[in-house]
C-alpha cells in the first residue's frame, strides 16, 4: 500500500507524486538561481565597485592573469547565491506547506521569514560597520612602512569571509526559538548563563572576524550578545 501525504486541499499525494514536485521545486529554485547569477555577472562590475567601496584609497592589482575574470565570476556566483535564496527558501516553504498543522505552520513560516531577514540583516551590519571598522585599522596599521596595495582576490575572499560569518552568527536567535519551541532549553535557562553569553560571544567574535583589530571583535561580540538577549525576550513572548 503507498504511503499517502496529505496536502491543504484534502487531495492525496502518492510517494512518486510528491518526489515529482519536489523535483520541479528544485528546477524552479535552480533556474532562478541561474537567472540571478547570470545577471549578477552582468553587473559584476557594479558589484565590484559596491565590495571595494569600503576600502577607499586602496589600489587593488591583477596578480595574475584572468584573476580579475575569474573573480568576477565568483562574486557572481555568490552573489547569485545570496539573492536567490529568498526564492529558494519560498519553494521549501511551498513544499512542506501541504504537510503541516496549522499550529506548526504559526511557528515554521514566520521562524523562516525571519531567518531570511535576519541574514541579509547581518550583511547590512557587516558591510556598513565591520568591514570599514576592520579595514581602517588594517590600513592604518603600518602605513609608514608599507604601501597597501592589495589583491582583489584575497580582497574579496576576506570581505566574503566577513559578510558570510556575519549573516550566520545572526541565526543565533532562530537557534534559541527552535530550542525553546523544542523544550531543549527556556528562556529562563537562557538567562541564567548569560555570563558565560558574554565570555563565548567574544571567543567567537575572535574566530569569525579575519582582521585582529579590537574594534571590530568587540562591535561583533556586543552584536551576538544584542541576538541572544532578543531571543530570549522572543522565547518569553512565546511563554517557552
Amino acid at each position: 500500500m503507498k504511503k499517502l501525504y496529505k496536502k491543504n486541499d484534502n487531495t492525496d499525494m502518492s510517494i512518486v507524486e510528491h518526489l515529482t514536485e519536489l523535483r520541479e521545486r528544485l528546477f524552479i529554485a535552480f533556474f532562478l538561481f541561474c537567472i540571478i547569477t547570470f545577471l549578477c555577472l552582468i553587473y559584476t562590475k557594479d558589484i565590484s565597485y559596491i565590495l571595494q567601496k569600503p576600502a577607499f584609497g586602496i589600489k587593488f592589482l591583477q596578480l595574475a592573469p584572468g584573476e580579475y575574470l575569474f573573480v568576477s565570476i565568483k562574486i557572481a556566483l555568490y552573489s547569485g547565491f545570496i539573492f536567490s535564496s529568498p526564492f529558494t527558501i519560498y519553494q521549501i516553504i511551498l513544499f512542506i506547506l501541504p504537510g503541516l498543522t496549522n499550529k506548526e505552520i504559526s511557528y515554521i513560516i514566520p521562524t523562516l521569514i525571519a531567518s531570511i531577514i535576519l541574514f541579509f540583516a547581518g550583511i547590512i551590519f557587516s558591510y556598513t560597520i565591520l568591514v570599514p571598522a576592520a579595514l581602517q585599522f588594517l590600513i592604518n596599521y603600518g602605513s609608514e612602512i608599507v604601501e597597501p596595495i592589495w589583491s582583489f582576490e584575497e580582497y574579496f575572499n576576506f570581505i566574503l569571509l566577513l559578510l558570510f560569518t556575519t549573516g550566520i552568527s545572526f541565526q543565533i536567535p532562530i537557534i534559541q526559538i527552535l530550542l525553546g519551541y523544542f523544550q531543549i532549553l527556556s528562556s529562563n535557562d537562557m538567562l541564567r548563563h548569560w555570563k558565560y553569553v558574554i565570555f563565548i560571544s567574544t571567543i567567537i567574535s575572535a574566530i569569525i572576524t579575519p582582521s585582529t583589530d579590537p574594534i571590530t571583535q568587540i562591535f561583533m561580540a556586543l552584536a551576538i550578545l544584542l541576538l541572544y538577549l532578543s531571543g530570549i525576550f522572543i522565547l518569553k513572548i512565546l511563554n517557552k
